[in-house]
């Protein structure tokens, strides 16, 4: 099973219709996926027909001592997701500052990686470093770090921390920008993981939420759901067969 990271440089980039349309991709592939929400606003269950008035996830299943196995939705029969679930302001503030529920976000993790049900377990990660967040980078195989073409985004990379080894994948790229063309010229000179497939601007990505769809369900034929789905081959051949032939090794070694 490979553990995959994906977390925006900022706000407001993209990350979690990049998770629900990479989880869509990799199960259309034949892979089994769980997808987790790790993010307070709990947004990622509305990419998968989940109802708003829905409360139920992982989070709100450990404030209120239920098992957070319950909090988990099937959506196809090799796609699963697991909510983060409404918090109240005050609850989602007081967070970061209950140790024992941060061990029981590692625990949960460290669970599904030895019960090896899913070949993929995707994780929408909040942005920045928070304590919140800091458990499950750590728990994760790799990590994807979605940024935009933008002034904004090119300045983060150069005084923001990012996970170790993380790969950039550029997110909202415009044809015909000039600004943006310059920016990825830049970056594919300057950043050594740059990823070889983006993400086009598509309305098609603004549509899917609306429809409470994966952006592959919604429109497989749109420009951005098939980089994404060419995404998801690259990461099958590069994180995916990797992760089983290491696991193989650790298997035979005496």
């Amino acid at each position: 099973m490979a553990t995959l990271g994906i977390q925006g440089i900022r706000g407001g980039v993209g990350t979690t219709s990049i998770t629900a349309a990479l989880a869509w991709s990799l199960q259309a592939l034949g892979e089994s996926v769980l997808v987790i929400d790790a993010c307070p606003e709990n947004l990622l269950r509305l990419s998968f027909n989940i109802d708003f008035a829905q409360s139920n996830g992982w989070a709100r299943a450990l404030l209120d001592g239920h098992d957070w196995r319950d909090a988990g939705m099937r959506y196809t029969s090799l796609l699963d997701i697991l909510p983060f679930g409404q918090l109240t302001a005050s609850e989602a503030e007081n967070l970061p500052a209950q140790p024992a529920m941060l061990n029981q976000l590692t625990a949960i993790v460290r669970t599904l990686q030895s019960q090896s049900h899913y070949q993929w377990v995707l994780i929408d990660l909040p942005h920045g470093f928070s304590s919140l967040t800091r458990p499950f980078i750590e728990l994760c195989d790799h990590t994807l770090t979605v940024i935009k073409p933008d002034t904004n985004c090119h300045v983060r990379l150069h005084q923001q921390p990012l996970p170790t080894d993380t790969w950039l994948l550029v997110n909202d790229l415009r044809l015909g920008s000039q600004i943006q063309d310059d920016l990825w010229q830049v970056w594919l000179q300057s950043q050594r993981h740059m990823l070889p497939v983006s993400i086009h601007r598509d309305e098609a990505v603004a549509e899917c939420m609306a429809a409470k769809q994966p952006l592959g369900e919604y429109r497989s034929d749109a420009l951005a759901a098939e980089e994404v789905m060419t995404l998801a081959n690259w990461c099958i051949l590069n994180f995916g067969k990797a992760h089983e032939e290491d696991s193989r090794q650790e298997r035979s070694t005496p």
